[in-house]
Parts: structure tokens; sequence; C-alpha cells
């Protein structure tokens, strides 16, 4: 399990923490708008959710451990080209690259094998101990990632020129990419091959004749559940408001005056919550019903984004936006623990997990390709305090909708069939 933590945050490291942790500095340095950021980061989505479906079924027949390792190695020369600074059609080519990485051959196999070794019964802790995991050396490399930027900048970063600023993220991008092909070693020697039962088989990851089921057979038992289509519905919101964390950097800058390593401690800080946040989620889930403990998370989201919505930030009390960023993550991060343990809830068969992840997946994670370009779109033409209270409003309204899907699902859940 803990190399499938490392390997889980890991593969995500690249394309999105250099983002979100130091966003005000890579616009600098790449000289992009965040419109234009948003578009290329807009390519992910894109070939993500082309990939997801396939991703799938090949997670439920081919070995994990294979799959996910060369996903990290590919991702993390993806890395190196990052580091080169290309211009706005080469990190659209890069951001496309590593939707298929970290998609195709990854993401799926990364649930199967949770599923698998959770059991019956430990689904929410599975899950939970997953992202918690992930978040605590999310942390780890935040507060890490931070430390060494600082170092490597000059003692007041707002006097830094343009090489300073550039070699000071060229060194951060490489170090994330020492991460992640380092993760890749740890897979490939640590995850053992998983037979599609869930056994373990040093030769081969499954029989001959898995390999020989129509993936049509499962694909129609999965999308006749009414519950997988609430369960899209439930991450697509959840992934919605997720994707709003990549923004806090900024909202600290534009909205608070701080500097851009202040911003940076602040977006790593609470990077912490989400250990917590995601384990103790993932224990309630076993001891409520986990529809019921994302309703509960949907439920602080609407208000906390609703709250940094429509209140007016001071820079003289920037507690405050402490708070909403600890409040808010600590929803998102629960989210994150346990939506994948309601395939459980619903009693759906262990062996087309792949495929459920893949439909799921495919749907629910849509907000790679729209968040980015509308929330650029919103900071660019609404410069300010103005474009950010715009896109924590549409976060509300999103959350809102997950609020609805997830009761929806508790209503359904115990009689739902195959």
């Amino acid at each position: 399990m803990a190399c499938l933590v490392v390997a889980g945050e890991a593969i995500f490291s690249l394309p999105f923490h250099i983002t979100r942790y130091f966003r005000p500095t890579f616009l600098k340095v790449t000289g992009l708008s965040n419109l234009a950021l948003g578009q290329a980061m807009a390519a992910y989505g894109v070939v993500a959710m082309v990939a997801y479906f396939p991703g799938g079924p090949l997670a439920d027949r081919f070995s994990a451990r294979k799959l996910m390792a060369l996903s990290l190695v590919c991702t993390g020369i993806g890395g190196l080209y990052l580091g080169t600074y290309p211009g706005l059609g080469g990190m659209g080519l890069l951001w496309g690259f590593w939707g298929l990485t970290s998609i195709l051959l990854f993401w799926a196999a990364l649930i199967r094998a949770t599923r698998d070794w959770g059991g019956p019964d430990g689904q929410g802790r599975a899950y939970g101990i997953l992202d918690g995991g992930r978040g605590l050396l999310s942390a780890v490399m935040a507060v890490l990632a931070v430390q060494l930027f600082r170092l490597v900048m000059p003692e007041d970063p707002d006097l830094a020129t343009a090489v300073e600023r550039a070699a000071a993220l060229q060194d951060v991008i490489h170090a994330y990419v020492g991460l992640t092909l380092a993760a890749a070693v740890l897979v490939w020697f640590g995850v053992p091959e998983l037979d599609p039962a869930g056994g373990a088989d040093e030769d081969s990851a499954v029989s001959p004749a898995s390999r020989l089921t129509p993936p049509w057979t499962d694909l129609a038992l999965v999308m006749r559940r009414p519950t997988i289509w609430l369960q899209a519905a439930i991450v697509v919101a959840a992934y919605i408001g997720y994707k709003g964390t990549d923004f806090y950097s900024l909202f600290a800058v534009d909205a608070y005056g701080m500097n851009e390593v202040e911003a940076a401690e602040i977006s790593a800080i609470a990077a912490w919550v989400r250990p917590v946040a995601a384990l103790a989620a993932g224990l309630l889930a076993d001891r409520l019903l986990s529809s019921r403990v994302v309703s509960g998370c949907f439920v602080l989201l609407v208000a906390t984004f609703s709250y940094m919505g429509i209140a007016t930030p001071y820079p003289d009390i920037a507690w405050i936006l402490t708070m909403e960023i600890l409040l808010g993550c600590a929803a998102v991060y629960g989210l994150r623990g346990v939506y994948f343990a309601l395939f459980e809830e619903a009693a759906l068969p262990v062996a087309v997990t792949g495929t459920a992840v893949g439909i799921v997946s495919v749907i629910g994670y849509t907000p790679d390709i729209f968040v980015a370009p509308a929330a650029g779109w919103l900071l660019d033409t609404y410069p300010g305090v103005p474009g950010h209270q715009y896109l924590f409003l549409m976060m509300a309204a999103a959350s809102a909708l997950g609020l609805i899907a997830s009761l929806l699902f508790t209503r359904l859940a115990p009689t739902a069939t195959g």
C-alpha cells in the first residue's frame, strides 16, 4: 500500500504541483496568461477523457506493476521537457502527453489495486489511506519544494531577475522529476502482480482466459447501474472543487498582497490538511455510509466557497484566508478520500472495478478540460479580486449540484441492482 501511495502522488506531481504551488512564478517565467496556461492544461483533460475508458479494461486484464512503472517513467521524462520552458504549443503537447501517461496506463490500475487491498469491509479505510497518504507525501513534497525555492531565490523575491527566477523554478521541476523516476523504481520492486480475483501471482497478472473476456460485457453490466451515473456526477462536482485549490496561491498574491514565496508557503501549508481529512473521512465512511460523508463534505464546500465568493478580502487579516483554505481543503480532500469507496456501497462486482473506474473517470474528471480555461478567462477578464470571487461562486454552484447527487445516491444505493 505504501508503494501505491507514493506512486499515486508522484504521477500527478509534475502535471499539477508546479502550477498549483508556484503559479505566480510559473506565469512570470513562461510569459503565459492565466487563460493561455488554462488552454495548455486543458489538453491534459481532453486526452485523459479519451484515455480513462480504455484504461479501465487494461487494469482488469494486465499487471498493475508494469502499467504504473511505465507510466511513471514516461511522466518523468516529460518533466525534463517542462524544464526547458517550451512555448504555448509545446506546453499543450506536454500536458496532452501527461494525460496519456498518467491516465491510460496508471489511474484505473491504481484504483483497482487499492480496492483489492481494502477487501469488502475496508473500502473507506483503503481509499482514505490512499488519498491521505498521497496528501501526506504531497505536503512533504510541497514543503521541501518551497524550501528549495526559497534557498535558490534571492533573499528578497521581489528583486529577483528573470534569469534567477527561471533557474529557481527549474531546480524545483528537476526535483519533482527525480521523485517521479524514483517512484517508478519503487513500484517495479514493491508492487506484486495481482490476478483478477486479487491474489498475488508472480508469473502472470491475469490468466489468458481473462484477457479474452469481451470488454463490452463488463461495460453493459456497469452502465445499466444508476448509481454509476450519480457517482460520476459526485466526482465531477468534487473535482471542480479540487481544481479550485490550484488558484489559492494566486489568490493570496492578488487579494492579500503576498509575495511569491509567501503565497507558495500558504498553499503548501494547506496540503497538510489532505492526509488528515482523507483518512478521517475514510474511517468515518466505514462507520457510516460513504455517501453520507460525501454529502457532509459538499455542505462544507458550499459554505466555504460561497463565503470566499462574497466576502471582501483585507490584507491585514490574512488569517481569514488561511481558515478559508483549510476548511475548503478539508472538504475537498475528504471527498477525494471516499468517493471511490462508493463502489462498495453500491455493491459493484469487484471483477468490473477497472471498467467502472473508467466510466466514472471519463465523466468525473472532465473538469480537467474546462475548469482551467474558464478560470483563466475569469481571472484575465476581471483582474484582481472580482475574478477570483466569480471563480469561487462557480465552485459553490458545482458543490451544490454534488450535494444533490450524493443525497440521491444514498437513496438509491441500498436497492441498486446489477
